[in-house]
């Protein structure tokens, strides 16, 4: 039977096509045939890259038995998260609000009116561990569902009206300012793990955000204890098996405290975020370290992720084929001690192991060891360690590749195109440019399309059918402002400007508050809105940052307001839960420091273009060009003559300038240092 998934487009949906499962992808259809049927949804969301999502499919969706009962008593909808954000954080906070917990695969049974009154996570075949087997399960809800459907309607209508009565306090008045910030630093210290970096315990994830934050500070205010933690916590990262020593490029998450045994799928948007984490720290430190990281996760995304339309596919997934043909997680990635010397011969293996931490124990699972730089090897000898790191990397080439989910997501490829765009401009990698330019062109061509809204995905240049969220808009816009930074293009500030215009009139409530779906969007139980970051910066702190760049480079008064009203948010939760809102916290510093404005009348490229470019100053507009058509394109441009006709920068604040300089040395000094005045 093959189910009404093939004509999607999300991976995570054809991996699903011959389940026996009648499945539907979410739509009024599916509610409609509940409501004629008179059963419960089975709702059912996870991603492609998602390791239980994969072993609750094999083990219940492809089993002919379950998926008999499962068609008999429920409409089964299936829902890939990424690409219906919307869907997923509504259910996913009723799911916590009722268990005290969540995740994928997440399963959660609804009236056919969309109200849900069962949830869960994963379910295995048979009890265990204290959990229902899935088969109980659906038999103890399609029991609840015909002998006691009151209980169940007052169960739904109890748990709406719960998430009803939560709205957001927004702060409101007024913007974050000196204090709330130093709280929010404070909140970060006592949470930093100063034996290994990071916060918090395990499992560790990378804290790009915090990391651009505590960057900012310093660039603002000459704090040294928010620089070392974001370079201490960078060179943990950058030295632990979350990041992949031999192909460059991060792992989701660390499983212990320690950075040494990754969840090993790699996602677009971490190793975007990540990589102009570590452009940005080389940009405050001239560390090699950060360079090199910077340039291995832009070269990953590009060789790795890059689609045939010059888009940026969404994630490889933790699990390959190992030597016994067997689907487990990290098998690409891990080596024994034998394989080494079967690559690389006694000597250097020898060598190999003590350099990457491979052990006899190993520290994954059976023997083999997560690649990782303990830099207890004493000093090492760099032309042997680029030797057998190139034959390691031919030898895991032969080895079966983890899947790809090659669907693109708009939010995400703003985020790398904002990481290529800079990457590029820092380390003369025009190429990175040139990629960042042919994803925009992609978002432009393929996702706002005809329709002039910005579609969520598209798969192999065909847009899907999901409107894009607050998320989509302000990543897409924060990734234009960059390109337009770097390349003297306007074209790509007017897009900017375009999206963010849906922003105000589609996602913007009372008093600044925002929403993560558009006034027009399909209305659901509840209308989501979030302000804190998940593993990518919140919709809402993401569209205020794009806001007041937007707002730096055109003069626009409502885009201030809008970013000023927005950010009412990181005042009330900047000093309560400053790791969960790192991108507001760095937009709060954009908004003290200015931010400042840069406008370069001379060569795009040339010296002082890039001495601006690598200013310091948080959340700082760079627009550079020449001739009498360069204000047309950048507003900042207009009336801004060459000084005795030499190249020539003027930097504004708070709408007063400081002297033109023609000096690259002047115009470094006034974007270093915390600000004055």
């Amino acid at each position: 039977m093959a189910n009404r998934l093939a004509q999607t487009t999300s991976p995570y949906l054809l991996q699903h096509v011959d389940n026996p499962v009648d499945w539907w992808p979410w739509s009024p259809e599916a509610f409609e045939e509940a409501r004629r049927r008179d059963v419960p949804v089975l709702l059912s969301v996870g991603y492609a890259a998602c390791h239980w999502c994969h072993v609750m499919a094999h083990e219940s969706f492809e089993d002919e038995a379950t998926a008999a009962y499962m068609n008999e008593h429920f409409v089964s909808v299936k829902v890939d998260r990424e690409e219906r954000p919307d869907v997923d954080a509504v259910y996913m906070e009723a799911v916590q609000a009722a268990t005290g917990h969540g995740g994928w695969p997440m399963t959660v049974f609804l009236t056919a009116d969309g109200e849900p009154f069962y949830f869960g996570t994963y379910f295995p075949p048979e009890a265990r561990h204290g959990s229902p087997s899935f088969r109980q399960v659906l038999e103890g809800v399609a029991a609840a569902w015909k002998d006691r459907r009151d209980e169940v309607a007052e169960v739904a209508g109890r748990i709406v009206a719960d998430l009803a009565g939560r709205s957001l306090v927004h702060g409101g008045d007024g913007v974050p300012g000196e204090s709330e910030v130093a709280q929010a630093l404070l909140g970060l210290t006592r949470e930093y793990d100063e034996q290994h970096g990071g916060f918090g315990g395990a499992p560790k994830f990378p804290p790009s955000m915090a990391v651009e934050f505590l960057l900012r500070h310093y660039a603002r205010t000459g704090s040294e204890g928010a620089l070392q933690m974001a370079a201490d916590t960078c060179a943990a990262m950058a030295r632990g098996g979350i990041y992949d020593q031999l192909g460059g490029g991060f792992a989701r998450y660390s499983v212990d405290r320690e950075w040494i045994v990754p969840h090993f799928e790699k996602m677009l948007y971490d190793n975007a975020l990540l990589c102009r984490v570590y452009a940005h720290l080389w940009r405050a430190t001239g560390s090699d370290e950060a360079r090199r990281i910077a340039l291995e996760t832009a070269d990953f995304m590009v060789r790795e992720l890059r689609t045939a339309e010059g888009g940026f596919a969404s994630a490889l997934d933790a699990d390959s084929e190992d030597a016994d043909g067997r689907h487990v997680e990290g098998a690409y990635y891990v080596w024994t001690p034998a394989q080494l010397r079967e690559v690389l011969g006694e000597d250097d293996a020898a060598f190999a192991a003590a350099y990457y931490g491979v052990t006899e124990d190993g520290t994954f699972e059976e023997g083999a060891s997560v690649l990782r730089l303990p830099g207890d090897a004493g000093p090492v000898d760099a032309d042997r360690v680029a030797d057998v790191r190139a034959r390691l990397l031919a030898a895991r080439e032969q080895r079966p590749r983890p899947g790809r989910d090659d669907k693109v997501v708009a939010a995400w490829n703003g985020l790398a195109i904002a990481a290529l765009a800079e990457t590029g401009a820092y380390f003369d990698r025009p190429d990175l440019v040139e990629r960042a330019t042919e994803a925009a062109d992609l978002l432009v061509r393929v996702h706002l399309g005809e329709v002039a809204r910005l579609t969520r995905t598209s798969k192999d240049g065909r847009a899907g059918d999901n409107a894009g969220v607050l998320e989509d808009y302000g990543d897409v816009a924060e990734g234009f402002l960059a390109l337009a930074a770097v390349t003297g293009e306007g074209a790509w500030l007017e897009f900017a400007g375009f999206l963010l215009d849906i922003v105000l009139e589609q996602f913007t409530g009372e008093g600044g508050q925002l929403y993560d779906t558009a006034h027009d969007a399909e209305q659901l139980i509840r209308r989501p809105q979030d302000p804190t970051d998940s593993a990518t910066p919140s919709g809402w702190t993401a569209a205020a940052g794009a806001l007041l760049s937007y707002a730096a480079y055109t003069g626009s008064e409502p885009h201030r307001t809008a970013a000023e009203g927005a950010l009412g948010v990181v005042k009330a939760l900047g000093p309560r839960v400053p790791r969960f809102v790192g991108w507001g916290l760095a937009v709060a510093e954009a908004l003290l420091d200015g931010p400042r404005e840069v406008a370069v009348a001379g060569p795009v490229g040339g010296e002082l273009h890039r001495t601006a470019l690598l200013g310091r100053a948080p959340g700082a507009v760079v627009a550079a060009g020449e001739g009498p058509g360069a204000g047309a394109e950048f507003p900042l441009l207009v009336d801004r003559p060459l000084v005795g006709g030499q190249p020539t920068a003027y930097v504004c604040r708070h709408f007063v300038c400081s002297a033109p300089t023609t000096n690259a040395g002047e115009l470094a000094a006034a974007l270093a240092g915390p600000a004055g005045g």
